[in-house]
């Protein structure tokens, strides 16, 4: 079955999709369709249904009631959480092992060549060889027989892996290293629909770049869930929201949607409002006629009610989720000086893992350590940490420091222990008010706190964990890998709590919106030592385009640097017209939204729907400032976009 949709090939469409577990809901009444070529961010807080949904998609999972239509001969594929394949294949054969059937017509091709060399025959039998190895060679070579070594080999390197690993069995990887290994697998298949649930786990900052070109130019269509905002922005012209077991539809870019959400957002709140107060205001008004107990007083009153009765309501607001409220604030303020590191090493087994680190970090400072995956990143945390210890070096921390550290895997955590009791463990002196206060300010609500930390899931410790670090009070904190597990409402009420606090952190991150947010310096580490870089994120990626470009070129001539000069000038004259223009296409919004929300209100009145030419004039008027409001916030993105 193949459907067409405004304008484009819709290859899956979905409608009434309900599902619930026991009495909780979490689908309802969800509709969507997807495109050929369509890539869809899909985002809602955590627990909302996003995995659940895609499950149902994958037929992984069924739903309650629903219907789900798939194009003819569809190809769906899906990357889970939890990656399971054979583990006595080593790496290399593991993903090979996508092309089964080039590699089995392979082996037919040399077949039919070793038939065709030992025929010495001139009979018609050979010319049947020929004909046959002929449409068989052409159709391997059409099908990518001669590039899928190569596809394996650059897939593999692109995510991460050395050409050492590709004869190491799979058995002998880490549980994030099998998941790349099922990431490459699902992208060599190269189907008709991705399905990716948080694909950005477990790479580091080159391998999300890779996969994000990867998928930027992929011929299908792709569903993905992802905190990732950078990576969301990048790949996605789709955005589908999962909140309060319902889907809302944005066809639009991430940054548009963020803008166009406030705004809805606003207007439903606001419409809400005022409906409310109308609502109320005229049931006093029934309320006292009925009290006057005359029949003409009765008469307005029993009118007045059917009218009420007869009223469009507006629904409630969806309820917005509360964000854990976070704040770091330290009692002691340390020494300048915070730490020092000097010629630090590590080896393990005789084999180095870096040499020759020196970090000085100082009061203030917010300091992002980047780095390949396996460069050492987390061994340097967990030697400042006394966790390890290191084969050589120094380190000092400053006079009045107190640290604290958060660790990315959550080892610090009971498993055993209720929610509560980890809060009690560590902090004695606390009420039973007080932890049950500071957990609920943490998202951990009535019986909650009495399940054991072993049932959370990853954000639920993730949320513990920033909790006790918030009460410890520290004026350096040590995080590692602080946004894993949080949904993207989390991570910006993080980012606001770092910039706010006033001691100094030394952070480990692979989330580029946080590292830019938050970093006033980044430090990448190698195996040879630390590069620094004194910005924030966009600073790094600048200076290493600028190396990557001036590498092997010629000092720029003056005549050159005068040209240069001068576009410049007329580039600065050019975005200041820009910015003026922009700054008149705000104020026309601003007062066309003012005149929409008027009309609004006066659609809110009971009184409008007793003249229909009115009411008719202003929904045309309404549909009028809508369109228009589309057309100026359309000239606003493509300028923002310019400047």
């Amino acid at each position: 079955m193949d459907f067409f949709y405004g304008g484009f090939f819709m290859i899956l469409s979905a409608t009434g999709i309900c599902k619930s577990y026991i009495e909780h809901h979490v689908l309802r009444d969800i509709k969507f369709h997807i495109n050929e070529g369509d890539k869809i961010g899909l985002i809602g807080p955590n627990g909302s249904g996003k995995t659940t949904l895609l499950n149902i998609l994958a037929k992984e999972d069924e739903m309650d009631s629903g219907d789900i239509f798939y194009g003819k001969d569809l190809k769906i594929g899906y990357l889970t959480q939890h990656p399971n394949f054979d583990e006595t294949l080593s790496l290399y054969e593991t993903c090979l092992s996508v092309f089964e059937s080039l590699i089995k017509m392979e082996l037919e091709l040399k077949e039919l060549e070793k038939r065709i060399a030992n025929d010495s025959s001139k009979d018609k039998s050979i010319d049947g060889l020929m004909e046959e190895y002929g449409h068989q060679l052409d159709l391997f070579q059409r099908l990518g027989g001669y590039e899928y070594p190569s596809r394996v080999k650059g897939m593999l390197i692109g995510l991460g892996f050395f050409e050492m690993d590709f004869t190491r069995s799979v058995a002998e990887f880490s549980g994030g290293q099998k998941s790349r290994i099922l990431l490459a697998r699902l992208l060599l298949q190269e189907p008709d629909l991705l399905l990716l649930d948080e694909p950005t786990n477990h790479l580091d900052l080159e391998a999300v770049k890779f996969l994000e070109t990867y998928l930027s130019d992929y011929r299908g269509s792709i569903l993905l869930i992802s905190h990732d905002r950078y990576f969301i922005k990048k790949i996605c012209n789709r955005i589908f929201h999962l909140e309060n077991t319902k889907l809302s539809v944005y066809d639009m870019t991430y940054d548009k949607y963020r803008v166009r959400r406030e705004k809805e957002l606003e207007v439903i709140q606001a419409s809400y409002e005022n409906q409310q107060k109308e609502i109320a205001r005229q049931e006093e008004i029934i309320a006292r006629f009925l009290n006057y107990q005359g029949e003409r007083y009765i008469k307005q009153a029993k009118s007045r009610q059917k009218m009420l009765d007869r009223m469009k309501k507006y629904p409630a607001p969806p309820t917005e989720k509360k964000n854990m409220v976070l704040r770091f604030e330290p009692v002691y303020i340390s020494g300048k000086d915070v730490l020092e590191i000097e010629n630090l090493s590590k080896e393990f087994e005789g084999q180095r893992l870096f040499s020759n680190i020196n970090i000085s970090i100082y009061r203030g400072e917010r300091v992002g350590l980047i780095g390949d995956n396996g460069v050492g990143k987390t061994t340097i945390f967990r030697i400042l940490n006394h966790q390890l210890k290191s084969t050589d070096g120094h380190i000092r921390l400053g006079t009045s420091v107190e640290s604290a550290y958060f660790d990315q895997e959550q080892k610090n955590l009971c498993l055993e222990n209720t929610v509560a009791d980890e809060l009690w463990d560590s902090y004695p002196n606390l009420t039973h008010y007080e932890v049950r206060s500071h957990l609920a300010s943490f998202q951990f609500f009535g019986d909650d706190i009495f399940r054991t930390v072993e049932e959370l899931s990853g954000g639920e410790r993730a949320r513990l964990s920033l909790l006790k670090l918030m009460l410890s009070k520290s004026n350096f904190l040590l995080l590692d890998e602080p946004t894993n597990h949080l949904d993207i409402e989390s991570r910006e009420v993080l980012e606001k709590a770092c910039k706010a606090y006033t001691g100094t952190i030394f952070f480990i991150s692979h989330d580029r919106y946080f590292l830019n947010q938050v970093a006033t310096r980044i430090l990448l580490l190698t195996p040879n030592g630390i590069e620094e870089f004194k910005g924030n994120y966009d600073y790094y990626q600048m200076k290493v385009k600028e190396a990557i470009e001036t590498d092997g070129k010629e000092v720029v001539s003056k005549t050159q640097r005068e040209k240069d000069k001068k576009q410049e000038k007329v580039a600065r004259n050019k975005m200041k017209k820009e910015k003026e223009k922009l700054k008149n296409l705000e104020n026309q919004i601003h007062v066309l939204e003012k005149e929409k929300e008027d009309l609004m209100n006066i659609l809110s009145y009971p009184e409008s729907y007793t003249n229909g030419d009115k009411i008719r004039k202003l929904q045309i008027e309404m549909e009028e400032k809508g369109k228009k409001l589309e057309e100026l916030y359309e000239m606003w993105f493509e300028l923002q976009e310019e400047i």
